[in-house]
């Protein structure tokens, strides 16, 4: 990636598990299975997505130039055909 648009990212990606992740490059993501399927009404599901969010600090693409080789090699991440990237 040439130029880093972190910053202005609003996607989010729902795995197949239920698990969703705020970045591309991302490492983790957060478990949403039971929110979806234990019954949440929507405003629920809409205020946990929002905390979600809110929290968001995946910016890889722009910290990765500042990255010693040896970091950006050896972080484990989700592969993108997982989350549909």
């Amino acid at each position: 990636m040439t130029q880093a648009f972190c910053g202005d990212c609003n996607r989010a990606r729902l795995s197949t598990e239920g698990r969703m992740y705020l970045c591309l490059f991302a490492d983790k993501g957060w478990d949403l299975r039971e929110l979806l399927r234990g019954g949440s009404d929507d405003a629920t599901i809409s205020n946990a997505l929002g905390h979600i969010w809110g929290q968001r600090n995946d910016r890889y693409s722009e910290l990765r130039a500042h990255l010693p080789p040896e970091a950006a090699q050896g972080r484990k991440r989700v592969e993108m055909s997982y989350i549909g990237g």
